[in-house]
């Protein structure tokens, strides 16, 4: 039999049934069969582990073991192989195909909504719980796992009420338990793909070719982990190369030298995640002092670590591997040094770029790097056509009643804690522009 490497705790979710089984209910486990070095097998731990299921994961590395436990050799397994609680055996299956059959992806419920938020991270999750308490109609629409980047972190330790810190998946999945409790409707694997505003509301083409309407809506896509921008990046993305805190990949580090890329927060909680694990971390940092970037209780605990190297002032230049990652090319910009070091898994860590690719078509204001500009960051020429006799709401965009909150907005803090606050306070506006113009 395969060796089990890793299992994901859950929050209390049902795999069959999101959103309503209760907290205490153990949940049923899934389990995921395939090879060590596995892009597909790695995309489904990592939205498993995000989405906080008990899953159980078994490497195949023969025939023999295949055949023991799936009834076939490597060659005719068609790996990943997932079986579910439910005794449904999927080969090789997509994302969407693991959602829809756990009973996830629904169709939306009504025909117009009060409000409609797109991105499950910390600031949607938060608009959804306000919005949905205080009676609105609300969907929340996400196109992956609930969380958002925060749901990839290991331990958020900085959050007010979690003393001992939370994992981000966990913090995530608690949210959503509570906004499906208060009745926000949630809507899995679904992308927006174009949206248009008229009639006082916003109709958004999802990628599915459904629409949904709203009469006002808060955009919190958040942003997308920045890449590399190295010649087989994506060619090997799952493949040693990954990006977030690999929480899902820590277990299968174990004796190996792995490398971390970044100097913030979340680079600093990837180190500490995979410390426990890995023989050995090294923690890559563009800058000169590793103190700028991260917080003061991380950067103690992070150089008091006996296995973590940090090199400053250090960049890769260069990818190398052909079916998986071996090895990196290092550059120093202090001195020009470089260096070519083995490695099977590097660890990227160093911020991201707002998801608005969706606003090009909109008349939605961005500013040069993408984010969405608010309120008082609008200037006259921005307003242009602006409609209204009043200035913009803080959190409102260049369109009335359509809201950004979170890492997506321009100027916004990058903190969790900011996040759910701008959500929070993204409803309040919501409701005033349903108010006066809807009454």
């Amino acid at each position: 039999m395969g060796e089990i490497d890793s299992v994901a705790a859950s929050a209390g979710r049902a795999p069959g049934s999101p959103g309503r089984a209760p907290a205490s209910e153990h949940p049923r486990t899934v389990h995921l069969y395939g090879e060590r070095r596995s892009r597909d097998a790695y995309a489904i731990r990592d939205f498993l582990t995000r989405s906080v299921v008990d899953f159980t994961w078994t490497t195949l590395a023969s025939d023999e073991q295949c055949r023991s436990i799936l009834g076939v050799p490597l060659a005719a397994a068609r790996l990943p192989v997932v079986d579910l609680p439910d005794g449904t055996r999927l080969s090789d299956p997509g994302l969407a195909e693991i959602a829809t059959r756990l009973g996830w992806v629904e169709a939306p419920k009504l025909a117009e909504y009060d409000l409609s938020i797109y991105g499950a991270g910390p600031a949607g999750l938060s608009a959804a719980v306000y919005a949905a308490s205080e009676g609105l109609r609300v969907v929340v629409v996400e196109r992956e796992a609930v969380g958002g980047q925060a749901g990839c972190s290991s331990l958020i330790e900085n959050y007010l009420g979690f003393p001992h810190g939370i994992a981000g998946a966990d913090l995530a999945e608690r949210a959503r338990q509570q906004a499906v409790e208060f009745g926000a409707e949630l809507l899995m694997m679904r992308a927006g793909v174009q949206g248009e505003f008229h009639d006082g509301r916003i109709h958004a083409r999802l990628a599915d070719g459904s629409t949904l309407v709203a009469r006002s809506n808060i955009c919190a896509t958040g942003v997308e982990w920045r890449r590399l921008g190295l010649d087989r990046e994506d060619e090997l993305l799952g493949l040693g190369v990954y990006y977030g805190a690999g929480t899902s990949e820590a277990p299968e580090c174990a004796g190996e030298h792995v490398f971390v890329v970044g100097g913030g927060n979340s680079a600093g909680q990837a180190v500490m995640n995979l410390a426990a694990h890995a023989a050995r971390v090294t923690m890559l940092v563009r800058g000169a002092d590793l103190s700028a970037t991260l917080s003061s209780y991380l950067a103690t605990r992070v150089t008091a670590q006996a296995n973590v190297d940090i090199r400053l002032d250090t960049r890769i230049t260069a990818l190398h591997g052909d079916d998986a990652l071996t090895g990196l090319t290092l550059e120093n910009s202090r001195t020009g040094w470089r260096e070519e070091v083995a490695a099977s898994r590097v660890f990227v860590c160093i911020g991201g770029a707002p998801d608005t690719e969706w606003a090009k078509t909109t008349p939605i204001v961005r500013d040069r790097l993408g984010y969405l500009v608010t309120g008082p960051d609008l200037t006259a020429d921005d307003l242009g056509v602006w409609p209204l006799e009043r200035p913009p709401f803080f959190l409102e965009t260049s369109v009335p009643g359509s809201f950004a909150a979170g890492d997506v907005r321009q100027n916004s803090v990058k903190r969790v804690a900011s996040a759910v606050g701008e959500g929070a306070m993204a409803v309040t506006f919501a409701h005033r522009y349903l108010a006066e113009t809807f009454g």
